[in-house]
């Protein structure tokens, strides 16, 4: 993971890795306050009028769906779960491929800017004939 992290980051200033980190946590800020007024949208306007349940506040709403997640959702931070021991074969073989990537610079090196200049001129040579 830490090889996939260093090439989505390289080339990045530190001010940049911040900024990204700044603009994520007002997205999730945002989105579980979204969350929390949808819910409480949805409560007041189906429960009382179906069940005679009372009207949420905003954090009750937001309570009521944490509640939800933990009975319904689980709490999966990273444990061995039934969703991970089921994942496919593919999945399997994709991860284990990642780690090929360590060597993408050194193939680039080597023999990437060849075999690009000889389809540049492979390009080339088609369009004059055509022409």
């Amino acid at each position: 993971m830490s090889n996939y992290f260093k090439h989505k980051m390289r080339g990045k200033s530190p001010g940049e890795i911040i900024g990204m980190i700044l603009v994520g946590g007002v997205f999730l800020t945002g989105l579980a306050i979204l969350f929390g007024f949808i819910i409480m949208w949805l409560w007041n306007w189906l429960m009382p009028m179906i069940f005679g349940l009372t009207t949420l506040t905003f954090w009750e709403a937001v309570g009521v769906f944490i509640l939800f997640k933990i009975l319904l959702g689980g709490c999966n931070f990273g444990g061995d779960s039934s969703s991970k021991k089921s994942k496919s074969k593919k999945d399997k073989e994709c991860k284990g491929e990642f780690s090929k990537w360590k060597h993408y610079d050194d193939f680039w090196k080597e023999e990437g800017n060849k075999a690009f200049e000889a389809y540049k001129e492979r390009i080339s040579s088609n369009q004059e004939t055509n022409d």
